[in-house]
């Protein structure tokens, strides 16, 4: 590892983003707005944030960006839905499985073989979501149906791997890393107009809630992708793959502080095992290259 300032300084923005897409757990439950108006607003102030801090954003668009923008939309939205109604733990980590959809995805979308290595790691991941679903998880106020935030969480971690695949997909031939930039703006405007319709009318808020929203929006999204896309151009890809992995570790932390929020013995070991197993991936596949 290099001890060069601007190294250091790249590797402190990528974790710096990493700190700040994990806020987003405690912030979506922290606001009172329903899951489809926290979605909506959350996006529409994340595309003008993008807009304004990435010139890329502004110069980029194309039809291409459009399939990967509409995957990234659905994450989205999956996300707060997921975090509304089950812990903030179990949707991160099993959107955090994503790395295994994408290996199945790869033969089929990208030309590229499963490993026969890998096939343990996708067996290591199917166990670790298998565990958010063993027993039953009781509902609080702040998780009032496990079982279909576990569901929409699961389905998120499906659609990341298709905006994952996606982006690979913008890259392969074509030396414009801003593509996947305006594709982030164009989800989040795809975001905000699918569930429009479901926002409106805002009956009841807080200024605490348009507060919230302004964070998610501008600090949570926003800032997180200028400090990613200005950090990652410059750090290994398996550096920026494991530093990122401070998000899915404190994203339920800030929902322990904030509220109390504890998940439960399986889907702690659960999320440990999808965890452990992206970083072997992550290290096997530093090694190949």
């Amino acid at each position: 590892m290099s001890d060069d300032p601007a190294a250091a300084r790249d590797r402190a923005m990528v974790l710096a983003a990493a700190v700040l897409f994990s806020t987003g757990g405690a912030a979506v439950k922290a606001c009172s707005l329903g899951g489809f108006q926290v979605a909506c607003f959350r996006s529409t102030v994340a595309a003008i944030a993008i807009f304004l801090f990435l010139p890329a954003a502004r110069q980029r668009w194309s039809r291409r960006i459009w399939p990967v923008a509409a995957a990234y939309a659905t994450t989205m939205i999956l996300f707060v839905l997921a975090t509304k109604l089950t812990t903030a733990a179990n949707a991160i980590f099993l959107q955090a499985a994503a790395p295994l959809y994408v290996l199945l995805l790869g033969p089929w979308l990208l030309g590229e073989r499963i490993r026969r290595r890998q096939l343990a790691v996708m067996a290591a991941m199917a166990a670790g979501m298998a565990l958010f679903f063993i027993g039953g998880q009781p509902a609080t106020a702040i998780a009032p149906d496990p079982a279909t935030g576990n569901v929409l969480g699961a389905v998120s971690g499906l659609t990341w791997a298709l905006c994952i695949v996606g982006l690979r997909w913008l890259g392969r031939g074509v030396a414009d890393p801003g593509a996947a930039t305006a594709a982030v703006c164009g989800g989040n405007l795809l975001a905000a107009a699918a569930t429009a319709p479901l926002a409106f009318p805002v009956v009841a808020s807080t200024a605490v809630d348009w507060a919230t929203v302004l964070f998610l929006g501008v600090v949570q999204i926003g800032l997180a992708y200028a400090f990613l896309v200005r950090g990652v151009a410059r750090v290994p890809a398996i550096e920026a793959s494991l530093i990122l992995l401070a998000e899915p570790v404190l994203n339920p932390l800030w929902a322990w502080l904030v509220h109390g929020e504890t998940p439960t013995v399986w889907a702690c070991l659960g999320g440990a095992i999808i965890l452990g197993a992206t970083v072997v991936m992550a290290l096997t596949a530093g090694r190949r290259s």
